[in-house]
């Protein structure tokens, strides 16, 4: 089974237990996830969730990607579109979950992972731990509602973080406001112990320590500088003369020239709209097509599956793609929006 979930003392626990993929999250996770949620939303001896993860490598690194290209290429696109719908309901549920949803995320935190873990109300990080949103590297946008995550992060760093998927420590996950608390992992059967105790989740703040290698700040001008652009064009053009700029600049220029340009308007609508729905739909409208219609197939065949790191994406560069096939990416699909 890929899941642990149980009741013990004061908490709820859902753990992950795949961790031979890195606790890939499959479709089945999801639904068991959800079924548990719903279980305890009014049941009394349930004072908080805890999510957690087996293995030391990674709390999950993204979705089952391998059933998605599986499935994709043999013309089958409801599968993903089914797993992605039932997904975001997820997310948009651990958002707005009426009691305390504390994630204990250590190593890789990364796509679909993030969806299930750093939405909750008390996101706890360890010294091991990488959080990125790199989805353009495989042809498709930062999902499970980690564009509105971006978008609240401060200035246009979301920008930056969702077009290149620089993998943040912990520090930085929590200046950017996608964690909460740095609490060391020694600590955490301490913590766990104290959450089954009496459910109260104080016990975080007590055990948390400021955190100190924190990077991103000193890149913070420069970001807004180059990202706070009307066109991701504009930012390419404005990347400096320097080694950061040339990293970035090949980050971006990696993945899948739709997926960043879409990436980018993507932020900027959640950032307009601040709604964990609205953001899961708009991401829905790509992600329902990536397959059909985008760089999504050939992404995880060159990153995955054959691993030869070489994809032939549909555009050679980001001035390519035009404004109207962005527009044509974020309209309602012919099936309609995703809904809750």
């Amino acid at each position: 089974m890929s899941l642990r979930i149980r009741k013990i003392g004061r908490i709820g626990q859902i753990t992950l237990m795949r961790p031979e993929a890195l606790n890939a999250v499959s479709h089945e996770m999801v639904r068991g996830i959800a079924e548990a949620l719903e279980a305890w939303r009014d049941d009394a001896r349930v004072a908080c969730v805890l999510i957690d993860a087996e293995g030391t490598k990674a709390f999950s690194a993204g979705g089952d990607l391998q059933f998605m290209h599986a499935t994709a290429s043999n013309g089958d696109f409801d599968a993903g579109r089914s797993f992605w719908r039932d997904e975001y309901r997820l997310n948009a549920m651990i958002a707005t979950y009426p009691k305390p949803y504390v994630a204990l995320c250590q190593g890789f935190v990364m796509g679909g992972g993030v969806g299930i873990s750093l939405h909750g109300s008390h996101r706890v990080l360890g010294e091991t731990s990488k959080i990125a949103m790199p989805e353009c590297a495989i042809g498709l946008v930062p999902d499970v509602g980690g564009t509105l995550l971006l978008a609240r992060a401060p200035g246009h760093m979301g920008e930056y973080l969702g077009l290149t998927g620089h993998r943040m420590n912990a520090a930085d996950a929590i200046y950017a406001g996608f964690a909460d608390f740095l609490v060391p992992q020694s600590r955490w059967p301490d913590l766990v112990r104290a959450l089954v105790e009496d459910g109260d989740v104080s016990a975080i703040s007590v055990m948390a320590e400021t955190p100190e290698d924190v990077t991103l700040p000193a890149m913070r001008d420069e970001v807004d500088r180059c990202f706070g652009k009307d066109s991701l064009e504009d930012t390419l053009d404005l990347l400096p003369d320097n080694d950061w700029g040339a990293a970035t600049a090949r980050s971006i220029q990696a993945g899948s020239p739709l997926s960043a340009a879409c990436t980018f308007e993507l932020v900027r609508r959640a950032r307009a709209s601040n709604d964990i729905h609205a953001a899961l739909v708009q991401e829905y409208r790509f992600t329902s097509r990536s397959a059909s219609e985008g760089d999504f197939i050939e992404g995880i065949r060159a990153a995955i599956i054959d691993k030869d790191k070489s994809p032939r994406w549909q555009h050679g560069s980001v001035a390519e793609v035009e404004p109207d096939v962005v527009e044509a990416m974020l309209t309602e699909p012919p099936e309609g929006d995703i809904t809750f």
